[in-house]
């Protein structure tokens, strides 16, 4: 039996690092949501072992590969036999502080749930999930969430209204350990108006959304990006409502209510940056589909 999946990507609408944990990771805030760029996976059942392919060149295919893993801990943890072939037909772009990676392990937790007959609960899936990274909680489970903790401490919040999400990618990426290690805790300002950006989305009001979007890791990773910067100048001169760093980045993002302001918004910077994607929020209950 062959199962497809589809992978959404995320952004965060507000991201504040409140502090270092006793574990080492860090205590953050976020409000995320789920947008209509997805990478596909393809899982066909073999004899056994784990082979992974993928359509880019830059997804690595052994265990450093999120879905690989995501794999070797289903196998091992149940002590299943029988091997997988999975397929990755990439479309989020790597390294970007979309959770492609994320929603790619994800993604293959689920599918292998029904591909095997687990009957694992999502809960407990993005339970497991958690042991792989901290933003796959939140792919296991999609719409649109605060996240507290590392990322797994998930409240549902009604999605943003209806949009177009215009993405920026630079043609460099960004690693997020790198990131956060560079972050001066004693430095970060704690801009993000959670409680305002909520109201915002419980009220549907777009221009509020906008008006609250906010994100601390543009403070490390702007000074050693300035392209991330011009970027997000480039897009709100070119009308977008509101304009993020997505994640730790470098993919910056712009929020639009109007389709002919999108493709304004586009075309203006086709010239500038290779990688532009027009999309649309999901942030209901869409997440991980099966196809």
């Amino acid at each position: 039996m062959d199962i497809s999946i589809k992978a959404p990507a995320k952004i965060n609408l507000t991201l504040d690092v409140l502090h270092k944990r006793a574990d080492g990771y860090h205590e953050l805030e976020m409000v995320m949501t789920t947008i209509d760029l997805a990478d596909r996976i393809d899982l066909t059942e073999t004899t056994g072992g784990i082979q992974l392919e993928s359509t880019s060149g830059f997804v690595p295919f052994d265990e450093r590969n999120l879905a690989y893993q995501a794999a070797v801990m289903v196998k091992e943890r149940l002590g299943i036999k029988k091997g997988v072939h999975i397929l990755i037909h990439k479309h989020i772009p790597v390294a970007a502080g979309l959770a492609g990676g994320s929603s790619d392990a994800a993604a293959t937790l689920i599918g292998l749930n029904r591909l095997w007959n687990l009957g694992l609960s999502r809960e407990e899936l993005a339970k497991w999930g958690l042991e792989l990274g901290s933003d796959v909680p939140f792919c296991v489970l999609g719409g649109t969430a605060i996240a507290r903790g590392r990322g797994e401490n998930l409240t549902p919040v009604p999605p943003p209204p209806p949009c177009w999400v215009i993405l920026a990618k630079p043609s460099h990426g960004v690693s997020t350990a790198e990131v956060f290690g560079a972050l001066k805790l004693d430095q970060v300002s704690h801009r993000p108006n959670l409680k305002g950006m909520i109201q915002a989305l419980e009220s549907k009001d777009f221009d509020a959304v906008c008006g609250h979007l906010d994100n601390v890791l543009e403070d490390v990773t702007i000074p050693a990006y300035p392209k991330v910067a011009r970027l997000k100048e480039r897009m709100a001169a070119f009308g977008a409502q509101g304009v993020l760093m997505s994640g730790s980045g470098p993919t910056v993002f712009g929020l639009i209510n109007r389709e002919s302001v999108a493709k304004r918004v586009v075309n203006g910077l086709r010239g500038f940056c290779r990688h532009v994607y027009a999309v649309r929020i999901l942030g209901g209950t869409e997440g991980i589909q099966l196809e």
